[in-house]
Order: structure tokens, then sequence, then C-alpha cells
């Protein structure tokens, strides 16, 4: 019996330039940092945007289930 071998495709690494990369980071790291602040810093009263609780409400079950204090 014989058998016939099929050639695998070779799987090569996707390489991304160090520019690129750091433009994905400083992005990610933004959003991130906006995140936090929304969830764990706005309370509302004395929140950047004025006295406009709909950011605080919205994300008001997401503050307690991470642990942060809210009022």
């Amino acid at each position: 019996m014989s058998s016939i071998s099929t050639p695998r495709p070779v799987s090569t690494p996707v390489v991304l330039p160090v520019s690129k990369s750091v433009l994905w980071l400083v992005g990610t790291v933004l959003i991130a940092l906006a995140v936090y602040y929304f969830i764990g810093v706005d309370q509302g009263a004395v929140s950047v945007f004025g006295k406009d609780m709909h950011i605080h409400e919205f994300v008001h079950d997401a503050r307690h289930f991470l642990g942060f204090p809210c009022h």
C-alpha cells in the first residue's frame, strides 16, 4: 500500500511594524482610561460633564459589580 503525502501549508506569523503597534497600544490605553473614568470615577455630581447623571445611571450596575463605591 502506498500513501500519498500532500504538502501542508506553512503558517507564517503576522509581522506588525513598530509604528503600527505603538499606535494600537496608545489607542487601547486611551479607550481603557476613558472606560475606567466613566465606570470608576464619574459620580454624576462631580462629573467633568456637569451635573448630568446619564452616564452614571448607565454604568450604575457595572460600577457595583466591579466593586466601586457609588453612593
